[in-house]
């Protein structure tokens, strides 16, 4: 899928939004991207999942032995990347601030791993995801995720697959430019309120 194709799923799901947004790493948005919108329909994520599995070269592809995921956001997306690729797929949930595998999950010793996220900012989720992972005896070959917002400059120390890579300006909350000010900051997903 080309860009266009991947933001016209997000603009016909309600889930490409503009205005004023605090992220969950604190920064603040001009736009934001409501992955679980565009998930809420099986076609579409599997739509989008199947293009990603298939961007991702073979010589990884067929290498991936489980699917694993941050929860919340990560749930559904890493559901459908696991069927995409016919392996099983698993999440990790935050108690008390830390990743951890419960419901019993469970990673199998020296298992190949394909950590999945919905939409990638900073990277900090992702990283806690695949130390979770590797502290559970799992080997993080490769990563991926609907969305890159750092448009290719996260690093996350495994070659990174993202299905669409976007240049959107984030800003400390003390460095905002006037006209996003200007507007009421918003913090959406699943732990936001309007702030």
């Amino acid at each position: 899928m080309t860009n266009d194709e991947v933001l016209a799923e997000f603009r016909a799901a309600g889930a490409l939004l503009e205005g004023h947004f605090i992220l969950s790493s604190g920064l603040r948005s001009p736009m934001y991207l409501q992955c679980a919108l565009v998930l809420k329909n099986p076609q579409r994520a599997e739509k989008l999942c199947k293009a990603l599995a298939a961007a991702i070269p073979a010589e990884i592809r067929d290498q991936i032995d489980l699917v694993v995921s941050p929860a919340m956001g990560g749930v559904v997306v890493g559901y459908e990347m696991a069927r995409a690729l016919g392996v099983e797929g698993i999440f990790t949930e935050r108690v008390e601030g830390q990743f951890q595998l419960r419901r019993g999950f469970e990673i199998p010793a020296g298992a190949r791993v394909f950590m999945m996220e919905d939409v990638v900012t900073t990277g900090l989720s992702s990283r806690e995801c695949i130390a979770t992972i590797e502290a559970n005896g799992g080997r993080v070959v490769a990563a991926g995720a609907l969305v890159d917002r750092s448009n290719g400059k996260v690093d996350l120390g495994v070659p990174f697959f993202p299905l669409i890579r976007l240049d959107v300006p984030t800003y400390q909350p003390d460095q905002l430019p006037p006209e996003l000010a200007a507007i009421p900051a918003i913090k959406p997903g699943s732990r936001g309120l309007k702030a």
